[in-house]
C-alpha cells in the first residue's frame, strides 16, 4: 500500500526530532518560554505583595481618591487622577501617531523612489533610538513654548467643545502637550513595524490588480491594507505600550496636579509613570509601597492592552481563514 502524505510528514518529524540540534533548539525554546513566564509571575507576585501592604493601610478608596499623600496621618492616596491622565494622554498620542505612521509607512514602501525611501527609512529608525530624556528636554524647551499659540487658537475656535476650552491661565504643560510628545515618540515604532508588514504584501496580488487597471491607491486599498491590518494592530499596540509606560519625557514636560479636568488645555494632570519617577526618591518605605501599588495597576493595564491586541489579531486570522 502506498505511503500517504500524513505518514510521510510524521516520519519526517520523527526523524528531525531525533537530531541533536533539533532537540537542543527545542529545549532552549521551551526553557526560554518557561523562564519568561516565571519572571512575569515573579514580578506580578512582588507587585501584588507590596501593593496589598499599602492598600490595607489606605484610609480612602484607592481607585477613586484624587489625593496622593501616603505620608499623612492617616495615609491618603489614590490612582483616579493617574489613571485618567495615563489613558487620556495615550489616547491622544494614538489618535495622532497611528494615521501619520501608516501614511509614512505607505510612502516609504509604495510611493517614494528607492533613492529616497532608504534614507527616509534610516532616519525613522534613528528616531526610535533617541533616549526618552532627550525627547523630554526638547519638549520642555521647544515644544511647550510653541504650543501656547496652538492652545490659544484651539480655545478661540474650538472652545465650545468643552475639551478645548482653556479655563485657566498657564503654559502648555498639560495632557494635550504630553499626548503630542508621546505621539512623536511612538511614531517611529509604529512606522517601522507597519512598513515591514506592508513590504511583505504579496507582489502577485499587487501586480494582478495593476494588470486589471487599478490605480496605485486602489492597489494599496485592495491588496496592501487588508494584508497588513493585523500588523497595523500589532504595531499600534507596541506604540500604546510605550505611551502608557513613558516616564522621563512626561515627568519633564507635565506640570503635575491631582485634579481631573475635561479641559485638556488646562495645566496639570498626572500619569502613573510620571508620579512614580517624581515621588520615588523622597518617599519613605510605606510611600514606596503605595507607588508600587500604582505600578501594579499600570502593569495590569498593559497586560490587558496586549491581551486585547492578541485577541483581535487572533479573531482576524480566524475570520480570514474562514473566508478563504
Amino acid at each position: 500500500m502506498a505511503t500517504t502524505t500524513p505518514d510521510i510528514q510524521r516520519s519526517r518529524r520523527a526523524k528531525n526530532a531525533s537530531r541533536p540540534g533539533d532537540r537542543i533548539f527545542s529545549g532552549l525554546s521551551r526553557g526560554s518560554g518557561i523562564t519568561l513566564l516565571v519572571i512575569m509571575a515573579a514580578i506580578a507576585g512582588f507587585l501584588t505583595y507590596r501593593a496589598v501592604l499599602a492598600i490595607s493601610k489606605d484610609s480612602t478608596n484607592f481607585f477613586t481618591t484624587f489625593e496622593w499623600n501616603p505620608a499623612g496621618n492617616p495615609p491618603v492616596f489614590g490612582i483616579a487622577v493617574l489613571a485618567f491622565g495615563t489613558i487620556v494622554s495615550s489616547i491622544i498620542a494614538m489618535l495622532i501617531a497611528v494615521p501619520v505612521a501608516i501614511g509614512i509607512a505607505l510612502f516609504i514602501s509604495h510611493y517614494a523612489p528607492r533613492k529616497l525611501a532608504k534614507p527616509l527609512a534610516y532616519v525613522v529608525d534613528l528616531l526610535a533610538a533617541v533616549p526618552s530624556i532627550i525627547y523630554g528636554l526638547w519638549g520642555a524647551i521647544f515644544l511647550v513654548p510653541y504650543l501656547d499659540g496652538l492652545n490659544q487658537w484651539l480655545d478661540e475656535y474650538l472652545g465650545w467643545t468643552y475639551i478645548f476650552d482653556k479655563s485657566s491661565d498657564g503654559v502648555a504643560r498639560n495632557l494635550f502637550t504630553v499626548g503630542i510628545l508621546l505621539a512623536i515618540m511612538i511614531l517611529p515604532i509604529i512606522t517601522n513595524v507597519t512598513r515591514e508588514v506592508f513590504l511583505q504584501a504579496p507582489k502577485m496580488h499587487e501586480e494582478a490588480a495593476l494588470a486589471l487597471g487599478a490605480t496605485r491607491w486602489e492597489v494599496i486599498r485592495m491588496s496592501v491594507l487588508p494584508f497588513g491590518r493585523s500588523g497595523i494592530i500589532s504595531a499600534s499596540m507596541l506604540g500604546l505600550g510605550r505611551a502608557l509606560g513613558e516616564t522621563m519625557a512626561v515627568a519633564v514636560v507635565l506640570s503635575p496636579s491631582f485634579l481631573i479636568s475635561g479641559h485638556l488645555l488646562d495645566p496639570g494632570g498626572g500619569t502613573f509613570a510620571q508620579n512614580i519617577a517624581a515621588k520615588f526618591n523622597e518617599a519613605n518605605e510605606f510611600g514606596r509601597d503605595a507607588l508600587i501599588a500604582s505600578g501594579l495597576v499600570l502593569f495590569v493595564i498593559t497586560l490587558l492592552v496586549n491581551g486585547a491586541a492578541r485577541w483581535i489579531i487572533g479573531r482576524r486570522k480566524e475570520y480570514s481563514g474562514a473566508a478563504a
